[in-house]
């Protein structure tokens, strides 16, 4: 269900595993209350979100006070995030960014428009992994719900088993979408987090490592202008 990866006293960093969901579902607890019980702690606060296909690190705040300043650094952008997705579309540009407002559609999927009036903003790289499936490494700027989904889905390029956005999936094992990297300053330190997708057989997969290479610090690459 998840990977524990830092508990000090202002947060707690999981690695998540797919299809869970963080908050409560019903009567179902939800990752939150799990990993605060696992940990002896009366509650923790969510941060940021990660979508029920969508494995990696995600922070949860122990005190309302690290949940101020945590949820503040992710609302004036100096939290780096950088993702990681797999499609088997071919992208109509191999690397750039999106940029545009976004807008419900139909069953809990929403689109991409091409107004820019309060936009989510993605930047990526792509590389091949072997004929007919592509590694993204995607860094969002702004937190939009479904925002790194639709951005893909937008230039041709689904993620493979989005159950919203890609059509087909009826036989994959997970929605290929995973949250790579953290990276922030706290108190003064700068902290930098990555973990490894653990589930999936395309990320898995001995050429998944090999083009990964190439993204070991992804807060140093020369990222697409917006």
């Amino acid at each position: 269900m998840y990977q524990l990866i830092e508990h000090n006293a202002d947060f707690v960093l999981i690695n998540k595993a797919p299809g869970i969901t963080v908050q409560a579902e019903g009567d179902t607890p939800g990752l939150l209350q799990r990993v605060a019980k696992d940990l002896g702690l009366e509650k923790l606060y969510p941060v940021h979100r990660l979508d029920k296909m969508t494995s990696g690190l995600l922070i949860m705040a122990v005190t309302t006070e690290a949940n101020r300043l945590l949820s503040e650094k992710f609302r004036l952008r100096e939290m780096e995030k950088f993702y990681l997705a797999i499609s088997d579309k071919k992208p109509r540009k191999k690397q750039g960014a999106v940029v545009g407002d976004m807008e419900k559609a139909r069953r809990g999927a929403w689109k991409l428009m091409s107004s820019r009036a309060n936009p989510a903003i993605s930047q990526f790289f792509s590389s091949s992994l072997k004929p007919g499936l592509r590694l993204f490494v995607i860094k969002p700027l702004t937190g939009k719900t479904h925002q790194i989904r639709v951005a893909l889905k937008s230039v041709g390029a689904a993620i493979v088993g989005d159950p919203l956005y890609h059509s087909n999936d009826a036989d994959v094992d997970r929605g290929y979408l995973h949250a790579y990297s953290l990276r922030f300053d706290w108190q003064g330190e700068m902290r930098s987090y990555q973990c490894l997708p653990q589930q999936g057989e395309l990320f898995l997969d001995e050429t998944f490592n090999r083009a990964l290479e190439a993204y070991q610090a992804p807060w140093t690459l020369a990222w697409p202008k917006v």
